[in-house]
């Protein structure tokens, strides 16, 4: 098998199962444990997944995020329930902010259900869901396009949200813990934060897996939240936390 071929092959396993392990590779392609640490080196060098012991995963941690690609392809029906009850907090002539990641991009492509509206993004998907959509007022943040992000970041895309309001920012993380949001990215956190500044209200999107995780960069704390959108109940602690805040608790509970 070619080398190209075996390393698409490690990034399907990694996208059905979240993780793999080394010699599980090595004996599936018949090659040594040390052809298979350097494809996992090769990979990781490029952002695609991040080396664990005995293997790798694209899981988060605290300085890593996985490719955009891999995410969207992940959970689409939690995604799809998470995204229609945060979508119960647009009303048709509002105007969206909606950041970067698969859960925001689901619920970009929702918003036509609410229109008129007018939506200000950096995420790539999101733009090119609406564009052409009838009622719908794109506002496109420029700025350095992030392929792992699928979105554009920057000193640029912050200057320009900077002289932008909304009536309500959307704001998903990989990480929540101890009564405050994370993220890995110091670009991404920064056009996160400044759609915060610029919004009069901010729901937060979150992965009830990723309570309890930190990430390199506090984002927020969760007073800054009019509302936590997640898909699964929160630990007893977390929950508190978040009644503390003062934040609504949105819990899109499989039906």
């Amino acid at each position: 098998m070619k080398r190209d071929d075996r390393r698409q092959q490690i990034l399907d396993a990694l996208v059905r199962n979240g993780a793999v392990q080394l010699d599980e590779l090595a004996e599936q392609f018949a090659v040594s444990k040390m052809t298979i640490h350097r494809d996992l080196d090769d990979l990781e060098g490029e952002g695609l997944l991040r080396k664990i012991r005995g293997g790798a995963t694209i899981e988060p941690g605290s300085q890593f995020e996985s490719d955009f690609r891999f995410r969207h392809l992940q959970g689409q029906e939690l995604k799809s329930r998470m995204a229609r009850a945060a979508l119960d907090r647009v009303e048709p002539g509002m105007t969206v902010m909606i950041n970067d990641g698969s859960t925001a991009t689901v619920l970009g492509e929702m918003l036509v259900e609410k229109r008129p509206l007018t939506v200000i993004t950096n995420n790539d998907a999101v733009m090119e869901a609406l564009k052409s959509e009838t009622g719908m007022t794109v506002i496109a943040l420029g700025g350095r396009y992030s392929a792992k992000y699928n979105a554009w970041v920057g000193r640029v895309t912050e200057r320009a949200l900077a002289e932008l309001r909304a009536d309500l920012a959307f704001i998903s993380t990989p990480a929540a813990a101890e009564g405050r949001v994370y993220h890995m990215d110091d670009d991404i956190t920064g056009v996160k934060r400044g759609m915060m500044d610029a919004a009069a209200q901010s729901v937060l999107l979150v992965n009830h897996l990723r309570f309890g995780q930190t990430a390199l960069h506090v984002l927020a704390e969760y007073a800054e939240f009019a509302a936590v959108v997640t898909d699964a109940e929160p630990s007893e602690d977390e929950r508190a936390r978040i009644d503390t805040a003062g934040a609504a608790l949105l819990v899109a509970a499989e039906r």
